[in-house]
């Protein structure tokens, strides 16, 4: 049975968008999944499905069981494997780096007309569906992300990489 992790796009931020953790992991769970753990209140959860599931089938469920729209991105435990594995920052101070989660891989276009060197000293490298960023300054201060979301108009969740690294051992352990 595959297994996920799906991170959900601004929820419990400023206190818009509020969704208990122990409401998201029911309805989970109602929708016929198992072994749904949440991790912190950014929305984070990882599950068993008994077949392949979409992530609009789990915004549907959300947006009817607590009235707001949210982005849902899936990844699987080896996604999440390769994304750990693909790090462009290693060498950086690890608590300075973040990735976001791109809904879909974004086009070539609008990735060539990105002019990011103005954020200086903070850095984004594009792999595939992921945006690494290296953000020395923290996440509250830059202007970086917001910047590559308006010109890849791709949502995009973003995680630090403790939250990371968390998931990817919560989606690496054995369903119960």
């Amino acid at each position: 049975m595959p297994r996920y992790v799906a991170l959900l796009r601004g929820v419990n931020v400023g206190g818009k968008n509020k969704v208990p953790m122990t409401e998201l992991r029911a309805l989970v769970e109602s929708l016929g999944h198992s072994d749904v753990v949440t991790f912190i209140q950014s929305g984070n959860i990882v599950f068993t499905a008994r077949r392949a599931i979409t992530a609009s089938s789990l915004e549907r469920a959300i947006t009817d069981h607590f009235g707001i729209d949210v982005t849902v991105v899936l990844r699987t435990p080896s996604e999440l494997d390769k994304v750990v594995a693909g790090n462009p920052f290693a060498r950086a101070d690890i608590a300075k780096v973040h990735v976001g989660f791109m809904a879909n891989e974004p086009a070539s276009a609008a990735l060539a007309k990105l002019d990011t060197a103005r954020f200086a000293p903070d850095e984004v490298a594009v792999r595939g569906r992921e945006l690494y960023y290296f953000l020395p300054n923290g996440m509250g201060r830059t202007k970086l992300p917001p910047y590559v979301d308006r010109q890849l108009k791709t949502p995009t969740p973003v995680r630090n990489w403790n939250t990371l690294t968390k998931l990817v051992a919560l989606a690496s352990r054995p369903p119960a």
